[in-house]
């Protein structure tokens, strides 16, 4: 095997002088320094170790070793920037002064299996030590900006909410006393109805007039239902209505509907991420807890 100047090395060593194994996850490369002849370790960080620092690290630690460079199997040299995780992906070389090293990694299906459970058991530890360090803070912080929000929405709904109250009473006032002229209007309808058919004209005079009086009601209706894409029931009607009246004072009342209901959506949006802030599960207490709290 031939370097990058084409001469030969002096020695081509196996690969079990150098070997990787894995630690707590970590990739843990044991190999001979040349000087010391001696069997020394070096634990990597695949995910942010470089090439280049792993060789700056071995030859720190042999001060005798005045070249450190790593080929793939093709002869082609590993750039020093390339991450360690990529490196361990597949065999390469490591040439220590004149030596080359044939390094196989272990394949990342046995090491998975082997290591899994380990694994599992350090990220539930991290899990457990997090939330007993930083839930309860969390917690704490995230309810305070909650009630701070809430009490910044409840001042600036306060004034809105007693403009909205005027509004509210006066629009529902004259929703009704229209409703009570409509009842005045057809009783007064009715009895001159009667008054006509009973005391001026005969029923045969009368009836024509009535049935158009019917008629003319029908059209009212059916123009009702054009107008509005709705069918002319009461309590729609009078709702209605009542939105026209509302928002004819709001205008004359300068007071900002659009503003008021986003201020009410934020409002009950708070009040509810408040409400799942506070649920004892959400807060993973212990059920002697909960139950105290109930």
């Amino acid at each position: 095997w031939r370097g990058r100047e084409g001469a030969p090395y002096s020695t081509l060593v196996p690969s079990d002088e150098v070997t990787i194994n894995y630690r707590h996850g970590l990739p843990v490369i044991t190999l001979t320094l040349p000087t010391r002849s001696e069997r020394c370790r070096f634990t990597v960080k695949p995910m942010v170790t470089t090439v280049g620092a792993f060789l700056q690290d071995v030859q720190r630690e042999d001060k005798g070793i005045e070249r450190a460079e790593v080929f793939a199997t093709d002869g082609s040299k590993v750039s020093d920037a390339t991450l360690m995780e990529v490196l361990l992906m597949n065999d390469f070389k490591l040439v220590v002064n004149n030596t080359a090293y044939s390094v196989s990694p272990p394949a990342k299906e046995m090491l998975s299996s082997e290591h899994a459970t380990e694994m599992e058991d350090i990220k539930s530890l991290v899990h457990r030590l997090f939330v007993a360090l930083h839930l309860e803070d969390h917690q704490i912080r995230k309810e305070r900006e909650l009630l701070q929000k809430l009490d910044h929405l409840k001042e600036e709904l306060l004034p809105l909410e007693q403009v909205k109250a005027r509004i509210t009473d006066r629009a529902d006032a004259k929703t009704s006393r229209l409703l009570w002229v409509g009842l005045a209007l057809m009783s007064t309808q009715g009895g001159a109805l009667a008054w006509l058919t009973w005391w001026v004209y005969s029923w045969d005079i009368m009836e024509p007039v009535t049935y158009f009086i019917t008629y003319g009601s029908a059209m009212a209706f059916y123009a009702y239902f054009v107008l509005t894409k709705q069918d002319y029931i009461y309590p729609d009607a009078k709702d209605r209505q009542f939105l026209h009246y509302f928002y004819q004072k709001s205008k004359k009342q300068h007071f900002n509907v659009e503003r008021y209901n986003k201020l009410k959506e934020d409002l009950a949006e708070a009040e509810e991420s408040l409400r799942r802030l506070r649920q004892p599960l959400h807060l993973r207490l212990p059920i002697q807890e909960i139950n105290d709290k109930d």
